[in-house]
């Protein structure tokens, strides 16, 4: 856990003179890579004194680092145990994607009517298949479906389904530790991309539904990750 934690640090830390601002930006995207590959586990406790001497910085970048994560949704916070890698459970799966079976085919299908550019969520897909281990793929397929909702003209909307990115991240990279179906994933995301570069605003939502609902089944069928 160690070394797969200050990696990742250590490559941007070494690369060019930290200054504070660049110095909490590496450290949490460390501790959340760290939870999507598995190297934190869930419901693990998270101890500042640790994570800092492992990343090589003080207290101060990993508590505010710690308190982004919780509020995205990795990380619980508990007045008495302290912070944890958050654990995906029924609850929390069944709520996020009820959350976006209502929200998102139809914000893709606005982005479609709207001719909005396609081209990031290419990028992604390229990305994806070039990710080196599933927390690379996770985000990689996170910034994938924002591409495709992004352009729906909706700040709110776009706000609301940004809340969900990093759960659904975890979600993800806890089934794919259980069970590896990325390929079929990619397979269903390069099928709604052709049908949104195609001006088929209904088929693409329809394909999004689709795909959503076919990994919460397969999420479901052998009980939530943890």
């Amino acid at each position: 856990m160690r070394c797969k934690i200050s990696s990742v640090a250590t490559s941007i830390f070494g690369a060019q003179p930290a200054t504070m601002s660049s110095r909490g930006t590496v450290v949490l995207e460390a501790i959340k890579h760290a939870i999507l590959t598995g190297a934190l586990q869930p419901g693990q406790p998270l101890v500042e004194t640790d994570l800092a001497q492992q990343l090589g910085v003080s207290k101060t970048p990993v508590r505010e680092a710690l308190k982004t994560l919780a509020g995205a949704g990795l990380v619980t916070m508990s007045e008495y145990k302290g912070a944890s890698v958050r654990t995906v459970d029924t609850a929390l799966v069944e709520s996020v994607y009820d959350l976006r079976l209502l929200l998102e085919p139809e914000a893709v299908s606005r982005t479609v009517r709207r001719g909005a550019d396609l081209t990031p969520a290419a990028e992604a897909l390229r990305r994806a298949d070039a990710s080196a281990d599933r927390a690379d793929r996770s985000l990689a397929n996170r910034d994938f479906h924002r591409a495709l909702y992004a352009g729906c003209g909706n700040p709110l909307l776009v706000s609301s389904l940004d809340s969900l990115r990093d759960q659904t991240a975890l979600i993800s990279a806890a089934a794919w530790s259980r069970a590896a179906t990325w390929e079929r994933e990619a397979d269903e995301h390069r099928d709604i991309l052709r049908a949104a570069q195609a001006g088929s605003h209904d088929e693409a939502a329809g394909l999004l539904r689709d795909h959503i609902c076919s990994f919460l089944e397969r999420v479901m069928s052998g009980g939530a990750p943890t």
